[in-house]
């Protein structure tokens, strides 16, 4: 729908609202159900002028794309490249954010507070600000303690690590060939002999 229908059933759906008031004040029961269904006309009227005007906003967007595709040179090839990206970055973006909405309700986790932000990056932002105390908070955290932990691992841990690996591997494999079709090897052009 273009911008004058959605403009034409937003005035019909204000129109709808505003007559049941003013023709049925004197009986309340009747501008009461009245109102109630002149509301609903209206808010179905106020969806259907939300649903066009999204379409509406894309089509003007696209248009503004199609402008731009058709510059050429290096100006053109930026802006194909750019474009180019653009569905996969929504994609992946929205595939990360319901990812991770089902590990947060999994797990039970909130978001940390604005305090906790503060407390962890400040005192990394004035260690930045002054490389000295940097190059001293990275000397401590070499400490011996965490090298005697890894040498006294124990076969259970390293059990579990092994197989930890073993299995991301295997997932890895197993996408790989999902997404080349083949066993072995990749897809591709034929390498031309000059």
């Amino acid at each position: 729908m273009s911008a004058t229908t959605s403009r034409a059933v937003l005035r019909q759906s204000r129109y709808l609202v505003r007559r049941p008031a003013a023709r049925y004040a004197s009986t309340t029961s009747d501008a009461a159900s009245k109102g109630k269904d002149a509301a609903a006309k209206a808010s179905e009227g106020i969806s259907k002028a939300a649903a066009t005007a999204g379409p509406a906003i894309t089509n003007a967007l696209s248009g503004v794309g199609g402008a731009l595709r058709k510059v050429g040179g290096r100006t053109g090839k930026v802006i194909a490249f750019v474009d180019s990206l653009i569905p996969p970055t929504i994609y992946y973006s929205k595939v990360s954010l319901e990812l991770s909405k089902i590990i947060f309700r999994g797990q039970k986790m909130s978001p940390p507070s604005m305090a906790t932000f503060q407390g962890y990056y400040q005192p990394l932002l004035n260690s930045l600000r002054q490389p000295k105390t940097l190059i001293a908070q990275v000397s401590k955290s070499f400490n011996p303690e965490a090298i005697n932990r890894l040498r006294n691992v124990d076969k259970k841990q390293l059990a579990i690590a092994g197989v930890t690996a073993a299995e991301l591997i295997g997932f890895f494999s197993v996408g790989e060939i999902i997404g080349r079709f083949k066993l072995v090897g990749y897809r591709g052009e034929v390498a031309h002999a000059h």
